[in-house]
């Protein structure tokens, strides 16, 4: 028979049935001793549920058949499935991945009859210590709604996701053996409200655990404090809920567990317990100073993180402590490559720490509240913490009718205020006692209006001692004018040009903060330089958050075993509709290796600057950049090379310069006294071991110039016997042949261009040399891809229009190309001239001149320049420019110049989705060549971008996963004159104009010459 229940999923009138107040986090312990080593799993109060449950899926509710959940009921051929975990995970349902789109028609409250069901049933003894206590079961939690059974009896009903579900189970338990049951479904009426871009993962997915209480005990408490002016005092202020008359005491002690101070109240209901703290150490991110509050009564200690810390704004300036602080924040979701939405301590850790050592100091936790634990870290490591409720309607506007006002009609409907409110007053009472919380943020895209102002309101009366946010950016996405709610404006994607124009408006009173800002999708973090110079001139822009922290491919294997990181729409028919790699936007990658894009972010958002006073009598000022900490923790390593060859290197031990000021140091190096390149580097490293960083851990760097000069390998080629050797040309068909001593070249002359280059009988050509223009798509070439597509950048063909060829001496002869660049029903992309100039060494040099297009319609070019095939076994790299890794016009803060030796298949950045990548910029000088030192150089008189790669551009723009390449045998070399930047256009503002090749005319020189490293490069 089917199961016969109400369906509260599809009903806004109930929300619960049963569940307790909200309240603060915290795990009642015995006493001191325990409640300070803070191990949940040590307290006899406390059981986990965490482990194998039986379980059994439904694509239907309709399916479920009375009554499972009696003791009766035989769950023996059942499944069993670990909880906490995502049943999608575990090989139940279907994974799905969407942005904003509903998994479901857009009717709200209702969803679809067949609505899918997992039923979980679990056997559980508790403690004979338990039986005159009052015993609770809480649901960290659990997607999207759930029916609580406990001993065949009906115990409960809750929804909203992401927040605890704690019910009182006394009157329902038996001495002995109890049984617990759970019906969860995948949808109700907060699926609405619950739209956040993310993989769409059910069941309980956090954990779940049972609390011994006395019978009169605590309830919750709340710590709030007074600072005075100076902050030199502090007055403790912990108002505490109790379920009866108790004799409540409060101890405070430092983190060395000394006694700061101590009070008691007898309490009956609610009271207050005050301290007051002379000299308090203030917490904020740099300095996570941190007491713990001790609060007991009856058998039972609540152990509280307390850090002092005072926030605000003051004339349009976010405060923390008093002073101007800037936000360097990511947005994170919970993901994990395997578990999905479940994530371990070890994995909270793990980001946290990741995110310290690249010097982010903000976190919004996106969209929703984060597992209780992940806020104890970050009060313990140091985060500024914006606490997102669970609540975005995103496809409320983007569901088939997007007028204005549809936006934000769930936000202006009274009958889902409760719906809302009870969003931001279970996050609030949860999470109201973590120090890393500075602000509360009511959600993310789901309009503005009456319900919002209410969920503000609400939050501001309740705590006083924070600011509240929401995105609200578009106006025709609001349904009301009035944010007077709200202590900040929010955007996101706002372009630089808009904040600075934020910025300079004197009508906008209140601070700015862009909650989503540098979409890193793929190669991606192009502009993040020029925002964080905005941020950085204007005291009311309090700063940002990168979208986002990973990658969320979810680990998967082909139909031959191979291991990929899947994406929306690979995992299934089911998973339709889905956004595809719109999930692959993160800073780093789904198991967490860093991209480029965070060592940029890391660059920029130092804590260091460093300006030279003197550089010819290595005088430098550094400048401290942290709120509240002096440079005593950081060492300076310091060093001078010469043409990438060390010639001095030195340290200070320990840097002095307070919070916000500067120091004057003096290197007292010497200046080469020889011509060439030579660089200053100076590296900041920490002295000592920190909680996220071991010593030497790299915080910053800075490089200077101190010398500018050919750093040319060819200055230092000893010239061969017979270099001089007459050079000869010889035409055959249409083929010119030149030959030298111990070279022979081939010239196409139909196709102008060279088709052969032998040294020696090495052949290093393996097709002819071509004009690019044409890169793999990044991500952020979305939109401008579809501009250049239409003007046939993407299959430009070269017109030869005449080539001619000339010797103007014995040792010198020249081919001139007239050319240009057009695709199918289009005008020329530009026309040009190269000269071919080969000299009697062996050199040929190509003196490209364009005249590009010239009209309103035209798109710049991603790039220009030359690919160079090179055959087989042309793996080695060595080149003069910036490095280790990637680097473009827009992205280039995190690279140093010098001399790099790699591999072509370590040039190679492997994103989830393959794109335009590893290309170095601000080159002197490259030698690809085979492991002899057997290959080609390439130099020119002007810095050039080139790149070396395995794949070519046509491979990178068909493969749609990483694994579907195939790394080739030849080496495809990209020779650039310039190439646009990388911007963040995959969802945010066009690449800035300055990044744009954009150029009418390009003239463009580049020399290659084919070398024998072991033979011709002295002093190696």
């Amino acid at each position: 028979m089917m199961l016969k229940i109400k369906p509260y999923w599809e009903d806004l009138s109930v929300l619960q049935i049963y569940r307790e107040a909200a309240r603060s986090y915290y795990i009642p312990y015995p006493g001191v001793d325990e409640a300070s080593r803070g191990r949940r799993g040590e307290s006899p109060f406390y059981q986990s549920l965490n482990g194998v449950w039986k379980f059994q899926y439904h694509a239907s509710v309709k399916r479920v058949r009375e009554p499972f959940y009696l003791d009766s009921a035989d769950t023996g051929n059942w499944d069993d499935l670990l909880v906490p975990s995502c049943w999608q995970t575990s090989g139940y349902d279907q994974m799905h991945y969407l942005n904003y789109h509903y998994p479901i028609p857009n009717d709200p409250p209702f969803v679809p009859d067949d609505n899918p069901a997992g039923l979980y049933v679990r056997e559980f003894t508790l403690s004979p210590d338990w039986e005159d206590k009052d015993s609770f079961v809480v649901f960290e939690g659990v997607n999207a709604c759930f029916y609580l059974w406990v001993n065949g009896e009906f115990a409960g009903y809750s929804q909203g996701s992401r927040m605890p579900a704690e019910f009182k189970l006394s009157s329902y338990l038996r001495p002995g053996t109890n049984r617990m049951a759970l019906m969860v479904l995948k949808w109700c009426d907060g699926t609405y409200i619950e739209d956040q871009d993310m993989w769409r993962f059910n069941g309980i997915f956090r954990d779940v655990y049972l609390l011994a209480r006395d019978k009169r005990h605590i309830r919750d408490v709340f710590n709030r404090q007074v600072h005075t002016a100076d902050y030199a005092k502090v007055t403790l202020l912990s108002d505490v809920e109790t379920t009866g008359p108790l004799e409540v005491n409060a101890v405070l002690t430092d983190s060395k567990g000394q006694l700061i101070a101590e009070a008691s109240a007898i309490v009956e209901g609610k009271g207050t317990i005050t301290m007051a703290v002379e000299s308090p150490k203030l917490w904020s991110a740099e300095a996570p100073h941190l007491y713990k509050l001790y609060v007991s009564a009856g058998s039972e200690t609540l152990v509280f993180q307390v850090g002092f810390r005072q926030v605000e704004v003051r004339d349009g300036i976010f405060l923390i402590n008093g002073k101007p602080v800037k936000l360097k924040g990511v947005n994170r979701h919970d993901s994990h490559p395997v578990l999905g939405a479940t994530i371990p301590m070890k994995a909270m850790r793990e980001d946290l720490l990741i995110m310290k050592q690249h010097n982010i100091n903000t976190i919004r936790t996106s969209h929703y509240p984060n597992d209780p634990r992940f806020l104890e870290l970050c009060n313990e490591y140091g985060f500024y913490v914006m606490d997102e409720a669970d609540l975005e309607c995103h496809g409320t506007g983007q569901a088939g009718e997007f007028k204005h006002g549809s936006f934000h009609y769930l936000s202006a409907d009274p009958d889902w205020l409760e719906a809302f409110m009870e969003r931001a007053v279970r996050m609030v009472e949860r999470d109201k006692n973590q120090p890393s919380v500075v602000i509360w943020s009511m959600g993310n895209e789901s309009g503005y209006s009456l319900n919002h102002i209410a969920m503000a309101t609400w939050t501001r009366k309740r705590d006083t001692s924070r600011l509240v946010h929401y995105e609200c950016t578009a106006p025709e996405m609001k349904g009301h004018s009035d944010i007077s709610s709200l202590d900040m404006e929010s955007k996101m994607y706002a372009s630089v040009e808009a904040l600075e124009a934020y910025a300079r408006d004197d009508d906008n009173i209140l601070p700015m903060f862009v909650c989503e800002y540098s979409h890193a999708m793929g190669n991606s973090s192009g502009d993040l330089k020029d925002y964080w110079e905005v941020i950085y001139k204007y005291p009311k822009l309090m700063g940002g958050c990168v979208w986002e922290w990973c990658d969320h491919g979810m680990l998967a294997k082909t139909t031959d075993g191979r291991s990929y990181y899947a994406y929306g729409g690979d995992l299934g028919d089911d998973d339709r509709p889905n956004d595809g790699n719109f999930c692959i936007d993160g800073l780093v990658d789904p198991d967490r290796k860093p991209h480029t894009g965070l060592m940029e972010l890391k660059q920029i958002i130092a804590p260091i600057k460093v300006t030279a006073e003197d550089l010819t009598a290595g005088r430098l000022r550094i400048a401290n950049l942290y709120d509240f900490i002096d440079l005593s923790h950081l060492s300076l390593y310091w060093k001078v090379e010469l043409d990438g060859e060390l010639r001095e290197q030195g340290q200070i031990w320990q840097l002095e310069a307070k919070a916000g000021e500067d120091q004057l140091v003096d290197l007292s190096y010497r200046l080469p006294d020889s011509p060439g390149s030579c660089q200053l580097t100076l590296s900041f490293r920490l002295n000592q071991d920190l909680a996220w960083g071991v010593a030497s851990h790299e915080v910053a760097f800075a490089q200077f110039e101190l010398q500018e000069g050919s750093t040319t390998p060819m200055a230092a080629l000893v010239r061969p016997r017979g270099r001089c050797f007459p050079l000869r040309a010889e035409e055959q068909e249409d083929e010119l042949i030149l030959t030298g001593f111990d070279f022979r070249y081939a010239f196409c002359l139909a196709k102008g261009t060279l088709s052969s280059i032998k040294r020696n009988g090495l052949e290093m050509l393996d097709a002819p040399i071509t004009y690019s223009i044409w890169r793999a798509p990044l991500d952020n070439d979305l939109h401008a891809a579809v501009k250049w597509r239409a003007e046939g950048y993407d299959r430009a063909q070269t017109k030869i229009y005449s080539c001619s060829w000339s010797q103007t001496s014995e040792e010198t002869i020249e081919v001139t190309v007239e050319f240009a660049l057009a695709a199918s029903n289009r005008y020329p992309i530009m026309r040009g001239t190269t000269v071919w100039r080969v000299n009697a060494g062996g050199a040929i040099t190509l003196s490209t001149q364009t005249k590009v297009r010239d009209s309103e319609s035209f798109v710049y070019l991603p790039r220009f320049g030359f690919e160079i095939v090179m055959p087989k076994s042309n793996d080695e790299v060595e080149y003069f420019g910036y490095g280790p890794h990637e680097s473009y016009i827009d992205k280039r803060n995190s690279v140093r110049k010098g001399r790099y030796v790699t591999m072509v298949q370590d040039m190679h950045e492997n994103y989830i989705m393959p794109q335009e990548n590893g290309s170095r910029y601000g080159t002197e000088w490259a030698i690809i060549s085979n492991r002899l030192g057997m290959g080609l150089l390439l130099t020119s008189e002007e810095a050039f971008s080139f790149n070396a790669s395995k794949y070519s551009v046509n491979d990178l723009e068909r493969a749609k996963h990483n694994y579907e390449l195939s790394e080739r045998e030849q080496t495809f070399v990209h020779v650039d004159y310039k190439m646009s930047g990388i911007g963040s256009a995959s969802c945010g503002p066009e690449l800035l104009g300055a990044y744009r090749l954009k150029e009418k005319h390009i003239c463009f020189n580049i020399t290659i010459t084919p070398i024998f490293k072991e033979d011709e490069l002295s002093g190696r």
